[in-house]
């Protein structure tokens, strides 16, 4: 029997995109994923975890097989995707679930969570950024842009677009660019190249400074709440260093701590032992206390 199944659901008259693996029954992981992927990067989470748990990975509007709308149509702000996944959840009647985040994936978790912290009942962050300290040298030409959006400055941004940049994506920080599979960059080329998508992304990365006013927000949720965390980071990322990671410390009692000599898409390289953590993390803080999803 296939594991994975790739499905749609209507949200707002959106249609979204997403992968489901595993038996509703079972607690409930919801994968969010980053920039410039889809649920695509969750490919090995879902096959290998799919016994274990129900997993369910969507798409972003935009991104992977969702639906592109135009910026006429819809507005491309992390409040307005994260309120799109909250109501796909919610057209899926998942109201108990564990978030796995990764780069974009946090920003949008992090709204979810903070709207329904008695839902979340544990989180698993890769690479998902929540302080100031963990944006690192990477973003200097975002924040150029956000200091002053104009051609000049939307245009030193051109270059991530390319087929060279978005491997660098993957690749950056890895021990070995040959355990990359090259497909992540050559679908997200593909997807990045349809008209409008630049505008869109760097639409995107200008909102993303909305993210750090709500760093404070996030961070006194983590302390009151206390939701139990593993962290799966690869160190070598140039966006999020391992600083970010390091942060949670602060505001995370119950906080499962594991840094990897990767990069920003930690799972392309180090996947089965990423994986095996998140297993052994599950089992202890959500399995042992009878949570499942309600769906």
């Amino acid at each position: 029997m296939q594991k994975v199944k790739y499905r749609t659901q209507e949200v707002d008259g959106l249609k979204i995109a997403y992968r489901e693996a595993g038996n509703s029954n079972n607690p409930t992981i919801v994968l969010l994923h980053g920039y410039p992927s889809s649920s695509h990067q969750y490919r090995k989470v879902l096959n290998q975890l799919s016994e274990e748990y129900h997993l369910i990975a969507p798409d972003y509007p935009g991104y992977g097989n969702s639906d592109f709308p135009s910026a006429d149509e819809y507005e491309y702000t992390f409040n307005n995707i994260a309120a799109t996944i909250d109501a796909f959840l919610e057209k899926k009647e998942i109201r108990s679930y564990a978030i796995m985040m990764q780069d974009y994936g946090a920003p949008i978790g992090f709204r979810i969570a903070t709207k329904h912290p008695e839902r979340v009942t544990a989180i698993i962050n890769q690479n998902g950024n929540a302080y100031e300290e963990g944006l690192g040298k990477g973003w200097e030409g975002i924040r150029a842009l956000w200091a002053n959006r104009n051609e000049n400055t939307e245009k030193a941004l051109l270059s991530a677009f390319t087929l060279e940049g978005l491997k660098w994506q993957y690749t950056h920080g890895t021990r070995n660019p040959e355990n990359v599979n090259p497909d992540t960059w050559h679908l997200d080329y593909l997807r990045l190249s349809r008209p409008n998508a630049h505008k869109v992304n760097i639409d995107l990365w200008f909102d993303y400074q909305s993210n750090l006013k709500l760093y404070p927000v996030w961070q006194q949720y983590l302390r009151k709440h206390q939701p139990p965390m593993l962290i799966v980071w690869g160190k070598n990322d140039e966006y999020f260093p391992e600083s970010g990671a390091a942060a949670f410390k602060k505001d995370v009692a119950n906080l499962d701590y594991n840094t990897y000599d990767t990069g920003h898409f930690a799972l392309e390289e180090d996947g089965e032992e990423i994986i095996e953590k998140i297993r052994s993390f599950m089992d202890k803080n959500v399995n042992v206390k009878g949570m499942v999803s309600i769906i």
